[in-house]
């Protein structure tokens, strides 16, 4: 049987990238990743308002490209449009979008959402948190790109995000997160790694290196590498609670997550309701709770989610 061939649409962000080239590499399909850009006016409009057509569109290339696709695959605001332009202009083409697209589900073959979204449609799978692209293995794989720096002693991953419109990252709710991580770690013999993402600004990178040189070290850029070995090396995990990709991906390790909560500057039930479904499922637990060893399975939805995507293809 041929490989599927998809069609990656996404505005470029890592829980945006990880979901749609998580599920593709699932499929085990074929992909060409693309990354969206709208005219000036249109990055402020949501879909529902805007114009199916190419003109809100920087780069048409993709939409008019004779290359064949099976799958079109996007997530995020931004790709919603140009998805479903996609869809109209190649009709054969099976549509998936990750997330809660903000317009009519029928526009779509296939929705997948996060539980914690609750979103009800005929055509909706719903996901227990984000999809992601690491795998077990991966993980194993980069364990070597750190281990000369975590030879000695217990290992703590503190994962950061970044400000974005529910959290502010102020420098007095960070000072508060990692003294409580020398606290609880520190204190008891634990060495830091810390790890920043994408979204991670150059203060919030400076004020870790003042707070954890010497009892551990800092990752100072995106390093994808230092990411996934950081899961396989750590005994305990701390992801900041900006962004249910990071937890999600942390739970592929199995190890112990404690979450770094901040006070939200607006009404964040929907991250309420996944931090809750992680802790019934014995994922995660608060930062500042006891220190200790709990077991879970290794998290990984993308190939559950995958094997339900087949069964709709095959129909």
């Amino acid at each position: 049987m041929a490989k599927l061939k998809a069609l990656l649409l996404t505005e470029g962000y890592h829980g945006m990238i990880s979901q749609v080239e998580g599920l593709a590499k699932a499929l085990q399909a074929e992909f060409q990743h693309k990354i969206v850009r709208l005219n000036w006016l249109w990055n402020y409009i949501p879909p529902k308002l805007s114009p199916v057509s190419g003109l809100i569109l920087k780069d048409k290339k993709y939409i008019t490209e004779t290359e064949k696709f099976d799958l079109a695959i996007s997530c995020g605001r931004k790709s919603v449009i140009p998805s479903i332009i996609y869809k109209r202009k190649n009709k054969k083409i099976f549509t998936i979008h990750i997330q809660d697209p903000k317009v009519s589900l029928k526009n779509f073959d296939l929705i997948i959402a996060p539980e914690h979204d609750n979103l009800k449609g005929e055509n909706v799978i719903t996901s227990k948190g984000a999809i992601h692209y690491i795998t077990k293995a991966e993980i194993e794989k980069a364990k070597p790109y750190l281990v000369d720096k975590t030879k000695n002693g217990k290992l703590v991953s503190l994962i950061l995000g970044g400000p974005n419109k529910y959290y502010s990252f102020s420098n007095e709710e960070l000072t508060q997160i990692f003294g409580e991580i020398k606290s609880n770690f520190i204190s008891q013999g634990y060495k830091a790694i810390v790890i920043p993402s994408m979204r991670t600004p150059k203060r919030i990178i400076d004020l870790a290196i003042k707070e954890f040189i010497p009892n551990g070290f800092v990752i100072n850029d995106v390093d994808k590498q230092a990411y996934l070995a950081s899961f396989a090396l750590a005994n305990s995990i701390v992801v900041t609670c900006d962004s249910t990709s990071m937890i999600s991906e942390a739970a592929i390790s199995g190890k112990p997550i404690f979450v770094a909560h901040m006070k939200p500057k607006r009404n964040n039930y929907r991250f309420q309701r996944f931090f809750q479904l992680f802790r019934e499922m014995g994922i995660i637990r608060n930062l500042g709770e006891k220190v200790e060893k709990w077991t879970y399975n290794h998290f990984n939805e993308a190939e559950r989610i995958a094997s339900l995507v087949h069964s709709k293809l095959n129909n």
